[in-house]
């Protein structure tokens, strides 16, 4: 069975086709940069052992774009893999959120795109792009089963102690406001593989997604038991463009002494935050250029950064009552050796160390980069979004129960 898995972030688009259930990748691409002026696609193909690789550099303004692109590469005479989009049976798509509508990975009707749509004001940056997805999907491989793998399915085992606020009872039970977490595909992938290399089954380990998006999740015993986002994908860690943690007299002080309006504030905090506001780009690699020409916001931007991943660490070791292994993942966790070096910095009580030469390194493989003496691994695990949505999809499309 082939399985296309759409993975649409907020200025990116992965995609991979999968021959299952033998879980063998027969493409892969990414489309970075959507909305810049230097959009790229680069496509992959995996053929006799080796891989092809064929890269577009222009402009792509916006998702749909991005996936005419991937479309028309698919089945390209020369760069194409597929004869025809009849041979795609199922499309997996990771939605961010599913609020409590979604608990796990379902087929999707047009009720579930109602739903996924009525939860766009809880995930901004991501939802519109998920149901683009989904529709332009839906357009193009119209014999296709499409399929919704949840970022918030894997945190549902969270105690309630963990995501409830503290607000009066009936904006939970009546509006289900709570945190829910998110990055779940990402977060489940990897911390399977840190169970595996530690081999034990009780592990705590704190798992560390750094994108354009980022969270971290305390998994205790392969079970989610906290993340740093909470009703949507805004708070907690610093990210490209959203503030992360803040606190809320801000937003009043916004509104009610400066003059905002409830959109101009969902737009600065959402759009126009995080490294983006500190220094005039979302992109953690335009912020090392600043840095590397003295640019003092850069380096500002830098030391939060890292700063508010150290809270984390502690507050989510705290809650599990010790730590056996943190992993670092996804576009910045696992090639920027430089800020895996700051946010082990000055983190010995944990048992947290990077043996230097290991963690600078250059290499797509999973790798322990502590020293053999720390008492905490650190772990560079490659997430693979695609893969667990993949095998989700396939398992659903089979009957079996997620």
């Amino acid at each position: 069975m082939k399985i296309l898995v759409l993975n649409s972030g907020s200025s990116s688009l992965k995609y991979q086709l999968f021959d299952m259930p033998n879980e063998s990748p027969i493409c892969s691409g990414l489309v970075d940069r959507i909305g810049l002026d230097q959009s790229t696609l680069k496509h992959k193909i995996f053929k006799d052992g080796g891989e092809e690789v064929f890269q577009i550099s222009q402009p792509i303004k916006d998702h749909e774009e991005g996936l005419q692109l991937i479309t028309d590469l698919l089945v390209d005479g020369e760069k194409g893999v597929l004869t025809s989009m009849e041979e795609v049976e199922a499309i997996g798509h990771r939605v961010v959120h599913g609020g409590d509508q979604f608990a796990s990975t379902t087929i999707i009707t047009d009720e579930v795109k109602q739903k996924i749509e009525s939860l766009i004001e809880l995930a901004p940056l991501h939802n519109p792009p998920n149901l683009l997805g989904i529709k332009v999907a839906e357009r193009i491989f119209p014999k296709a089963k499409q399929v919704a793998v949840f970022d918030t399915a894997f945190h549902q085992s969270m105690p309630e102690k963990a995501y409830r606020y503290a607000i009066p009872n009936e904006f939970y039970t009546e509006m289900g406001i709570r945190a829910y977490g998110f990055h779940g595909s990402s977060h489940q992938y990897v911390s399977k593989i840190a169970f595996e290399l530690l081999n034990k089954p009780d592990a705590k380990i704190i798992t560390i997604h750094l994108g354009n998006g980022s969270s971290m999740a305390a998994v205790k015993g392969g079970k989610s038991m906290d993340n740093t986002m909470g009703l949507g994908p805004m708070g907690g860690l610093v990210m490209g463009t959203r503030c992360g943690d803040i606190d809320p007299s801000i937003i009043f002080y916004l509104l009610n002494q400066k003059g905002f309006s409830p959109k101009e504030v969902n737009e600065l905090l959402n759009k126009k935050s995080g490294l983006l506001g500190m220094t005039g780009s979302s992109d953690m690699r335009d912020v090392k250029n600043a840095i590397e020409k003295g640019n003092k916001n850069a380096t500002l931007a830098y030391e939060i950064y890292a700063y508010r991943i150290q809270k984390y660490i502690g507050a989510f070791t705290a809650v599990m009552n010790g730590l056996d292994a943190i992993v670092f993942t996804a576009g910045i966790g696992e090639n920027d050796p430089d800020m895996r070096a700051a946010v082990c910095k000055n983190m010995d009580y944990f048992g947290i160390q990077v043996d230097n030469t290991a963690n600078q390194k250059h290499s797509s493989e999973i790798r322990e980069i502590n020293p053999s003496s720390s008492k905490t691994k650190v772990f560079v695990i490659p997430t693979n979004e695609e893969l667990e949505i993949g095998q989700q999809t396939y398992r659903i499309v089979k009957g079996e129960k997620i």
